[in-house]
């Protein structure tokens, strides 16, 4: 892989995809919306081409794609326009893919597995989801499946790390780093996953490397299960954090949700954070080697100064 286009390059694991393949000496092009936001994060780094554009306009796709050899999937939308926009930007990928002959890697979450209460998730676990965005991202993965275009879908967990704001645990840390009654989603005693994104980023860029990784699913777990208590611990030590935290139930998701489009479409996938999927490394582990596994410490201060240096 010489050069590589990383769709959805402002969000979280984009960003932490973007970095990743620079330190390969990738060509890399950083596609997404807002020209400021791709300014702000890539404007000193060298082997890095800005494209402002937009994932649901083919011609912006195409174009950003010139002579790529590998396309990045990190793009997200919020949760009330998964239905309209998440099915329309993998056909449009798919079709630029197969016009610049090139592969996609798929960096996906776990809502395809649907409920799993058989342990540790393998990839040849079925995927039978009972939520509307767990059957979008199913539909996803069986589009590139079936089309002709070489590709990888990887399942990670729960995000967080640096620039990784639209996820679940930063709505815990922007309130904690100011030292405010801060929210936690789901039950602080269930041991959840939760993936630093430049972990997820190490391995999807590996796997993309590989010929023989292609059209394959592959599932990359954090470094182990942690409770939002053990999380907070974390959090006070790092950073002598002193107030409460507020668990949010899912009585309470679908209160606030009478008011607010995302956390009506937050209600049915609060399951996770009931009965909890838990990811198998044994594959990757087994075929590629051992997974770059950042101990949630280290994991959280590097979180935790971005968030003070950007803030």
């Amino acid at each position: 892989m010489k050069k590589a286009l990383v769709a959805g390059a402002s969000g979280g694991i984009g960003y932490a995809l973007v970095l990743e393949l620079v330190s390969r000496r990738v060509e890399v092009v950083a596609f997404s919306r807002g020209k400021a936001k791709l300014d702000s994060l890539y404007k000193e780094h060298n082997h890095v081409t800005i494209f402002p554009g937009d994932a649901l306009n083919e011609s912006d796709m195409m174009k950003a794609a010139e002579g790529v050899d590998v396309i990045f999937h990190a793009v997200s939308f919020p949760y009330p326009e998964w239905e309209e926009k998440h099915l329309a930007c993998i056909d449009i990928m798919i079709k630029t893919a197969q016009t610049q002959q090139a592969k996609i890697a798929l960096a996906d979450n776990i809502y395809a597995y649907g409920l799993q209460s058989n342990g540790k998730v393998t990839e040849a676990a079925k995927k039978n989801p009972h939520t509307k965005k767990g059957k979008i991202r199913l539909d996803m993965e069986n589009r590139l499946k079936q089309s002709s275009v070489p590709s990888l879908i990887v399942h990670l967990p729960d995000l967080y790390g640096p620039n990784a704001e639209n996820t679940v645990f930063y709505e815990t840390l922007k309130n904690a780093i100011q030292n405010k009654t801060a929210n936690f989603v789901g039950n602080t005693k269930i041991a959840r996953e939760f993936i630093y994104t430049f972990d997820g980023a190490k391995a999807v860029v590996e796997l993309a490397l590989r010929e023989d990784a292609y059209n394959q699913n592959w599932n990359i777990p954090s470094s182990r299960p942690i409770t939002g208590e053990e999380l907070v611990a974390i959090l006070r030590d790092e950073t002598g954090y002193s107030k409460s935290i507020r668990p949010v139930s899912k009585t309470m998701i679908r209160l606030i949700g009478l008011f607010s489009p995302f956390m009506k479409e937050m209600v049915e996938m609060m399951y996770l954070t009931e009965t909890p999927v838990i990811l198998s490394g044994e594959k990757y582990e087994k075929e590629i080697g051992p997974l770059h596994q950042t101990s949630y410490q280290e994991g959280l201060r590097e979180t935790l100064a971005w968030m003070n240096k950007t803030k």
